[in-house]
């Protein structure tokens, strides 16, 4: 942890410290503004008092982000082209890091207050797109070259259908308790709501094995929201620190011997496999280009990236003869890190080619791990102050946007069977998600899955509420890209 101070005077310290804080400020909003996901209708089914649902979401919500690992933290950092940051100084970085956090937590703390269901996820990636193209008009220079596009189509894809998807199979679950409970007599309680039951049997709880599905599920979606939710925290922590510490950061400084061993490694492997498959890889693109059909490389890129390789052996010698990372001098990180990345992308491009045969396309996956392995990292502390400042705001204010869920999506009480599908798909969902490093809204999934619930269950939605989400769910890409554009922009007139 002392390398965050390295290089840096007393104000930019101090700066630096208050970046932190907002970070985890974010975080603790996107705790209580999202806690409501996972505890709702456990709550609203009397399934659990909302004291111990909160309690236990908190609990999974830090194991989540915990166990997860960094697969959708990096997706976040990836956005922005790393070169924006470590050609910039530290002051720059950290208006870039105020402008975004600003934009995020105004939007986040207005639609809270207003109980309306809304995407943290999606708020922090419009701010951060609104930086790049700002940038990129300020500079001149082209939105290719600020922004990670690929990586943000990507992100977009994964918001965009995550909802959808949500919507479509807790209507299929339900399709599916309808057909195989509703008939028999000892699963109908299953399609009952709770007020249904009190009346009928003078019951205040569901019955124990319909608690224990929904209790569980709920623990589903609160492990998952923090390992996909969490992680967002994580890897804006390390954007701020390599924006603004970049030598003590852009490469993981606790590496040992054996991590730097293994990425200088890698290198060597992928120059090799290169030298033997030269002419093999010459005859593919400029046969997949003679037949317009090469959608991952092109002529110039392949033969700038055959020179890059080849001269990168030479560069890489220089991790054969140290120990660890602090033996190399501040410039030579920073290039060793864009060394990596590009190195790291090439394998994966030529991975991506049609006719690379199955064997080296797991080659070249394995490689590009490798390769990444030193850099794409989080220093425990960070994980841990990320996921206490989580766990924090699950505890908090999770009411304004559990009434929204609970009561206001459809016109009548949700049934134990659409708490059930819809707990069960955002769980899943969100977790394969979080695997595959894909940044989605538990916020967006869980709402969508209980409108597809209601829809598929003969039931009807409450038209202003849905208007209202959808409504908020358009505007905050936007929103979040004009506030934090116009923060950035009048805090570098500022500066």
């Amino acid at each position: 942890m002392l390398y965050l101070f390295t290089d840096l005077d007393f104000y930019t310290i101090l700066l630096l410290m208050l970046a932190l804080l907002f970070v985890l400020f974010y975080e603790v909003i996107n705790g209580f503004h999202d806690a409501a996901n996972s505890i709702v209708t456990v709550i609203y089914t009397r399934a659990m008092k909302a004291k111990f649902a909160v309690i236990i979401s908190a609990i999974f919500n830090f194991f989540g982000i915990i166990f997860s690992g960094l697969s959708v933290s990096y997706a976040i950092v990836h956005l922005l082209p790393i070169n924006l940051f470590l050609n910039i100084s530290s002051i720059h970085g950290l208006v870039i890091v105020f402008s975004i956090l600003l934009a995020a937590i105004i939007w986040n703390l207005g639609t809270w207050y207003l109980g309306l269901p809304v995407s943290s996820s999606h708020t922090l990636i419009g701010a951060i797109i609104g930086i790049g193209i700002t940038n990129a008009i300020m500079t001149n220079s082209s939105i290719v070259d600020t922004l990670n596009i690929p990586k943000v189509i990507e992100i977009f894809l994964s918001l965009i259908l995550s909802p959808a998807i949500g919507f479509i199979i807790a209507g299929l679950f339900i399709f599916f308790l309808r057909n195989h409970c509703g008939n028999v007599k000892k699963y109908q309680y299953i399609h009952i709501r709770t007020n249904e039951q009190q009346y009928k049997d003078d019951k205040k709880k569901p019955p124990f094995w319909i608690r224990t599905i929904l209790i569980l599920s709920s623990v589903g979606i609160s492990f998952s929201h923090g390992a996909n939710d969490g992680q967002k925290g994580i890897g804006f922590i390390m954007i701020v620190l390599i924006g603004v510490a970049p030598s003590g950061f852009v490469l993981n400084m606790n590496a040992t011997n054996y991590d730097i061993t293994r990425t200088y490694d890698a290198i060597i492997h992928l120059h090799h496999y290169y030298k033997e498959h030269e002419l093999e890889l010459k005859n593919i693109v400029n046969k997949l280009q003679y037949e317009k059909e090469l959608k991952v490389l092109n002529k110039n890129f392949y033969y700038n990236n055959m020179c890059f390789v080849n001269e990168s052996k030479h560069e890489s010698l220089m991790l054969k003869y140290i120990k660890n990372y602090s033996e190399l001098k501040s410039s030579q990180r920073n290039q060793m890190r864009r060394l990596l990345f590009f190195l790291s992308d090439t394998a994966l491009n030529i991975a991506k080619l049609s006719k690379t045969p199955t064997s080296d396309v797991r080659f070249l996956y394995n490689l590009s791990n490798d390769l990444l392995n030193t850099v794409e990292y989080a220093p425990l502390w960070i994980i841990i102050i990320v996921a206490f400042a989580l766990s924090i705001g699950t505890m908090m204010g999770w009411q304004h946007v559990a009434i929204t869920i609970g009561k206001k999506i459809g016109k009548k009480k949700i049934t134990y069977a659409q708490s059930i599908s819809a707990q069960v798909t955002a769980a899943i969902s969100i977790g394969i998600a979080s695997y595959t490093g894909m940044p989605v809204s538990t916020t967006q999934v869980l709402s969508s899955a209980i409108a597809g619930a209601v829809v598929a269950d003969n039931g009807s939605l409450q038209t202003k509420t849905i208007k209202n989400i959808l409504l908020v769910w358009l505007f905050t890409l936007p929103i979040s890209i004009i506030f934090s554009s116009l923060f950035y922009w009048i805090s570098l007139k500022i500066i």
